[in-house]
């Protein structure tokens, strides 16, 4: 009986309207309570020195994030950011991000009463500190760790490889973000 109702279109009307007036009064409501999207990070410096570590996965791609948020990022890799005015290339780094470690694991977590493996733990670690190129410590050593649990099968084995990958991939990017809002943290030198 429902589709007879929506049939009419002075009805159909009616109800689109009110789905309108109630989106609108939504996002009223959101943005009077403060919501906002989250923005790019505003950091206290404009040039970083990455320093250990800085080929791995995280290294890379935290790279990559703080020179797509406007800074000027100097490592003894090749692929660091290399500036556009020689001018700018001798002036020294604001501040050095120390990577001390950067791994990740994969340990074994269940297994059968056969000593088949059933269940894998991943985990990615990365430890850094934060300092100026005098040495004043802005943000002491600090470790970050992601585990994730994914079941383990040995008849799926290249499906389940590929699954690590992309686990390790997604523990990599929210490792590079908790960096990125540390780092933003910094309010002075």
């Amino acid at each position: 009986m429902a589709p007879a109702v929506l049939k009419s279109p002075a009805r159909r009307a009616a109800l689109c309207g009110l789905a309108a007036a109630g989106s609108a009064g939504l996002l009223a409501g959101l943005t009077g309570c403060g919501f906002a999207l989250r923005q790019a990070p505003k950091f206290a410096f404009e040039s970083v020195r990455v320093a250990g570590f800085e080929n791995t996965s995280v290294s890379r791609s935290l790279q990559l994030a703080l020179v797509s948020s406007g800074l000027r990022v100097v490592n003894s890799s090749a692929g660091a950011q290399a500036p556009a005015d020689p001018a700018q290339a001798a002036v020294p780094p604001q501040v050095v991000l120390f990577v001390t470690l950067d791994r990740h694991e994969r340990v074994v977590s269940g297994q059968t009463d056969t000593g088949q493996v059933r269940e894998l733990t991943l985990r990615a670690r990365f430890r850094f500190r934060l300092t100026t190129p005098t040495g004043k410590i802005l943000i002491e050593e600090t470790e970050l760790l992601l585990e994730r649990d994914i079941s383990f099968s040995e008849t799926v084995a290249l499906a389940k490889a590929a699954e690590e990958s992309l686990m390790f991939r997604d523990m990599d990017g929210d490792i590079v973000q908790q960096v990125l809002r540390r780092l933003a943290a910094v309010k002075t030198l």
